[in-house]
């Protein structure tokens, strides 16, 4: 704990298909106020929005989803007014079950907090940033002794495999045994990209075969994103040229090449 106070997690929720049009505590609120009241003129008051302020977050709702969550009645006994949809109830409905959940779940991990300095400094550690462009986190899955140096395996989530070659030292110094939690770290430039029938031709130790996500072109190198079957993504650093030679694109299979010792590996204690 810190000066005795007791310690608390908070949190916010965002409902949506996409980053830039979300349902938020503010626009559900909006919704909650137009059915209760049946106007936008009144939810916009008891909401503190202005008129307009309240049509603009209207219609941002009503394009978020494939039917309106608000539409306007005009004239019918009642004068006509603006009322949710079935499908605004029901998103409201969700939104609140879902706040509901998120609120015991905060309750239950704040409470479940007794060493804030330790779980403080898990923080700090697990928040460390480093220039390599690809880290990795897994399990050891097998460590091979040798003379000089030790190899040894991480299984990533997903399946995939790293190979990483330490000194012994390294391996005290990590306390690395089968099943230890570890980070690999692989620098982009570190990586060669090649088409999935010439790997076998390369005598490095890791070939991860993928398909391209993304690629950024530079003046004189490209950044490639490829995709791993187990859902890891991979970037790597090439010549625009090489781009155009080996006829990437968005979707082809490829496999990403390092060696072992090109793979270093890191604990948080």
């Amino acid at each position: 704990m810190t000066n005795g106070s007791e310690l608390k997690i908070v949190g916010s929720l965002w409902l949506g298909q996409n980053d830039q049009n979300m349902l938020s505590d503010k626009r559900v609120a909006l919704l909650e106020k137009v059915g209760e009241c049946g106007s936008i003129t009144q939810a916009a008051k008891l909401s503190g929005l202005s008129y307009k302020g309240a049509w603009d977050a209207v219609d941002a709702m009503n394009g978020m989803f494939d039917e309106p969550l608000v539409v306007t009645m005009t004239g019918g006994k009642g004068g006509g007014g603006t009322q949710l949809t079935a499908t605004g109830v029901r998103i409201v409905d969700t939104y609140r079950a879902l706040r509901r959940e998120q609120k015991h779940f905060l309750e239950a991990a704040s409470a479940g907090i007794e060493d804030f300095h330790n779980v403080y400094q898990m923080i700090r550690k697990l928040s460390v940033k480093t220039s390599a462009r690809n880290q990795f986190f897994g399990k050891v899955s097998a460590i091979k002794l040798g003379p000089v140096n030790v190899e040894v395996e991480l299984s990533l989530t997903g399946g995939d495999k790293i190979h990483s070659v330490i000194t012994h030292d390294g391996l005290e110094g990590l306390n690395l045994k089968i099943g230890s939690e570890a980070w690999a770290l692989v620098k982009a430039s570190w990586i060669i990209l090649t088409l999935p029938e010439v790997a076998d031709k390369v005598s490095a130790r890791n070939k991860l075969v993928g398909k391209i996500s993304r690629i950024t072109p530079g003046a004189v190198n490209a950044e490639v994103v490829m995709r791993l079957d187990g859902g890891n993504t991979i970037s790597v650093v090439v010549t625009n040229d090489s781009v155009t030679s080996l006829n990437l694109a968005l979707d082809v299979e490829v496999c990403a090449v390092f060696k072992a010792s090109s793979v270093i590996l890191g604990v948080t204690d």
